[in-house]
């Protein structure tokens, strides 16, 4: 099984959150090693959080989900978990990324591990858009992180973004295997500075 890390905004979509670790028990597909809910102190300072996020939770998962919902773009604290899954580094190691546009966001998707993960999450799809432009991107998914968008552009990175109502325990495990599989391929754009505050 794999350790996955999953990116949300806790006070608007815990509910989400909780529902994966469900799908994860229930069908033996992954270990949470999420930060939950009075993991991190109230009053430690940002490079605290950040250090505890990437050295304690990232360090130990190899696949990072995350959720998208309507606040997730203008956080600092996702921002920084996507900056250190994406990040190489000695300790912490490069991760896989899955992208979960929540219910009400977007119903558009980007099927990046190619014709199996087209047959398995959208059997109903027939035509198939390659989009190459940020501005159609930002007009499909007006609430995902500009990191991600910076990524979403590039040839040499698989970020699948799927909608919540895709996901089941099949093919969530099909995402987290294929994410895991080609983490070390993925050529990151980390050219981005990380969010110093909410917005």
């Amino acid at each position: 099984m794999h350790k996955v890390f999953i990116s949300h905004h806790h006070d608007n979509d815990q509910w989400y959150k909780e529902r994966l670790v469900e799908y994860g028990e229930k069908y033996s597909i992954f270990l949470d090693r999420s930060v939950d809910t009075g993991d991190i102190p109230d009053g430690w300072t940002d490079q605290q959080i950040r250090r505890e996020i990437r050295d304690r939770y990232l360090r130990d998962s190899t696949v990072t989900i995350v959720l998208v919902g309507t606040e997730t773009r203008r956080r600092k604290h996702i921002d920084w978990e996507i900056h250190s899954s994406m990040y190489d580094g000695s300790v912490n190691r490069r991760s896989g990324i899955v992208v979960i546009n929540l219910p009400g966001i977007s119903d558009y998707f980007n099927a990046a591990h190619g014709e199996e993960e087209k047959r398995l999450l959208y059997p109903d799809i027939k035509s198939w858009t390659t989009i190459n432009e940020r501005a159609e991107y930002e007009r499909r998914y007006p609430y995902m992180p500009d990191r991600i968008l910076d990524n979403l552009l590039k040839s040499d990175v698989t970020i699948s973004v799927a909608p919540w109502n895709r996901i089941n325990g099949t093919t969530l495990e099909f995402l987290i295997e294929a994410a895991f599989r080609n983490r070390a391929d993925c050529g990151y754009d980390l050219s981005r500075s990380m969010r110093r505050a909410n917005s």
